[in-house]
């Protein structure tokens, strides 16, 4: 029985200058890729400014917002399960990453997401946790895998990540892939409401 590959977005969360993001995203995109159940979108916050100030329930945003609204929601809203790679700042997520979840509620809907942490010492951890409580609230479910990078700071500079990171990022994907066609059946079979 050959099954649809699963849509996978890499979301990179970090907006910040100088940041180790889009190499531990793209690091992880290519873990993604190597495998023949999914294709791989990758999503960098960056590449779509949406403002802080949001309009008033009912109210449509300005056109040049719409318009970059609108072309991330149709990504999001095609993917079958996300990871979301995030720093640690300041012991939570970056707000570059909460306001892409905000600005797009419907989409995360009975989907899984998988997360990619890295910082210091605590590897992101606290970044972790505190994005599970927000996709909880936006009927998204995170997967009990993860991976975690401690300290990486010149890990990515040759390319290659942390000794037993590529382990890591199997187990998260296997779980992911699993999570993903599960829920994507589901929502075929019933759509899900909120």
């Amino acid at each position: 029985m050959t099954t649809q590959p699963l849509s996978l977005a890499v979301i990179i969360g970090s907006a910040r200058g100088g940041r180790l993001g889009d190499k531990v995203g793209h690091w992880f995109a290519q873990q993604a890729q190597e495998r023949d159940d999914m294709t791989v979108d990758v999503i960098d916050v960056v590449d779509h400014p949406l403002p802080l100030a949001m309009p008033a329930m009912g109210e449509e945003p300005a056109e040049h917002v719409r318009t970059v609204k609108d072309q991330l929601s149709e990504r999001l809203h095609s993917a079958d399960a996300f990871i979301v790679v995030t720093p640690e700042y300041n012991h939570s997520f970056p707000a570059s990453l909460k306001n892409i979840i905000d600005w797009h509620l419907q989409e995360w809907a009975a989907k899984p997401v998988g997360l990619v942490s890295y910082g210091g010492m605590g590897g992101g951890l606290r970044a972790a946790e505190h994005l599970r409580q927000v996709f909880a609230e936006v009927h998204a479910m995170t997967v009990r895998e993860m991976v975690s990078l401690h300290n990486p700071w010149g890990a990515f500079a040759d390319g290659n990540a942390p000794q037993g990171a590529d382990v890591a990022a199997k187990k998260l994907l296997d779980q992911v892939a699993w999570w993903g066609r599960a829920l994507r059946a589901a929502r075929t079979a019933e759509p899900y409401t909120f």
